[in-house]
């Protein structure tokens, strides 16, 4: 249960620089009036996915394991490329609201493991982010409705 616990750690690790990556990337690329609101909100929640990738390591090395570096890293968010048309803000709205669902579940799964694991630490940690992945899905949600899906 252990491994599981340190798998799923390593993973959202690398899942939250890619999403760095990804969020500061679409934040300098989109060009347009209605595209600054959006690039504001990715800007911002680029901390917060920084913030948890530390927590997520911190853990790593509490548990006496490491977080992975760049070799072990393997792109995932394809629907979170910046678009080819830099003021297709609707295509970078639905990768957020793609790799917020997938982080989700990702953490849903790291409750479940460390709650079977009796490892009531590794479930605070991820249920303090679980939370705010949920409050950045919520934000997404509500740009969707405001831009006519064509």
């Amino acid at each position: 249960m252990a491994d599981q616990i340190t798998s799923i750690l390593k993973e959202a690790y690398l899942d939250e620089l890619e999403t760095v990556m990804n969020y500061l990337t679409n934040s300098i690329v989109l060009d347009g009036v209605h595209a600054e609101e959006v690039k504001e909100s990715l800007q911002e929640d680029i901390q917060e996915e920084l913030n948890h990738a530390e927590m997520l390591g911190n853990r790593l090395k509490q548990l006496d394991a490491k977080p992975p570096g760049s070799a072990e890293f393997e792109a995932n968010q394809m629907d979170l490329q910046p678009p080819e048309d830099s003021t297709d803000v609707v295509s970078v709205i639905e990768g957020v609201l793609t790799a917020e669902e997938d982080a989700i579940e990702t953490y849903r799964s790291l409750v479940n493991a460390a709650r079977e694991a009796d490892d009531p630490v590794t479930e605070d940690l991820a249920v303090t982010i679980l939370a705010d992945e949920e409050a950045h899905r919520t934000e997404f949600r509500g740009f969707q409705k405001e831009y006519p899906m064509n």
